[in-house]
């Protein structure tokens, strides 16, 4: 990272700030530009902005994101809004000459029955879940992108999948965002009201890999420094949960004391979620935050930050 000058393209939303806190305790210059001032959908723009600032590397963490509700319901706006995104980035890093560049893509992108843990040759294997497929194409295009730059330009652009993200700067609102932060408001909420139950949307029974978003920042420094491959590389937890242990681990921390009702009604996504991180792992890279220390400290965020319902990507 030394001396090195670093766009982090998505700065105000969670995964951003977080890369931008990691970064701040490197001997680099993090660059970033509020959307007031640059629309990312915009490619003129965006090309402009590369070209005068000239970044040494580039962080692709801008995006909008959302849960199974909000995908479902917009998806010409998830789909068309990450694939603009990511193709002006991108394609303005290379006009620029920014030879090195880190895309951010997810989990979502491997099949809906792919194989557990799921290894990064799992992509494009088969359908993918329909709850979001709309961004999961559009991180998969984003992952071929980078790879046709390495291999028409050589181009040293690389792709990270994380896997659930959680932290600071998330987004709560109880419709739009993903479990575990409308678990943790809606927890919250119901001990504030003295609640005797609390609804949790599908069957409890998914499993699904939660990472710090904190962890993510320090492996995304870590990969700037010390991979350069054309594949994808998986970054997860190690280790998957059940919804409902989700939800009882977040009730522990919030303090609701109430019972649990599970809702069938509503939709469970994939039946499991858990990626093959052992690429990561062979580099000398892990998680150092557990399940429950995450929760409690996003926790603690919440309650002094009382951030408003929908989030900054």
């Amino acid at each position: 990272m030394a001396r090195r000058r670093i766009w982090v393209a998505g700065h105000r939303g969670m995964v951003g700030s977080a890369i931008v806190r990691r970064l701040a305790t490197e001997d680099a210059e993090v660059l970033t530009i509020g959307r007031d001032r640059l629309d990312l959908r915009v490619q003129p723009e965006v090309e402009a902005f590369v070209a005068k600032e000239r970044p040494d590397a580039i962080v692709l963490a801008a995006a909008k994101v959302g849960g199974i509700v909000a995908n479902d319901s917009y998806p010409a706006d998830f789909l068309y809004d990450n694939l603009v995104i990511e193709t002006n980035i991108v394609h303005a890093a290379h006009k620029a000459d920014v030879d090195r560049l880190v895309f951010l893509g997810s989990s979502c992108i491997y099949p809906k029955f792919a194989p557990q843990p799921i290894p990064e040759e799992a992509l494009l294997t088969g359908p993918l879940e329909p709850t979001n497929e709309w961004y999961a194409i559009a991180k998969i295009a984003g992952i071929k992108l980078c790879q046709a730059y390495r291999k028409q330009y050589g181009r040293r652009y690389i792709s990270v999948m994380p896997c659930n993200l959680y932290g600071r700067y998330d987004n709560f609102d109880l419709t739009t965002s993903h479990v575990l932060p409308a678990l943790l408001r809606k927890f919250h909420e119901a001990k504030l009201d003295g609640a005797r139950e609390a609804v949790v949307w599908g069957t409890g029974t998914p499993r699904r890999e939660f990472l710090y978003v904190d962890d993510l920042a320090d492996a995304v420094v870590f990969l700037l420094d010390r991979y350069d491959g054309a594949e994808p590389i998986n970054c997860g937890a190690g280790a998957d949960v059940t919804i409902a242990e989700l939800a009882e681990t977040i009730c522990r921390v919030v303090g609701f004391a109430g019972a649990l009702v599970f809702d069938p009604t509503k939709p469970d996504g994939t039946p499991r979620k858990l990626m093959d991180s052992s690429r990561m792992a062979g580099l000398g890279w892990k998680p150092k935050t557990s399940l429950e220390q995450g929760i409690a400290a996003v926790y603690r965020w919440y309650l002094e930050e009382r951030p408003g319902t929908l989030a900054v990507a």
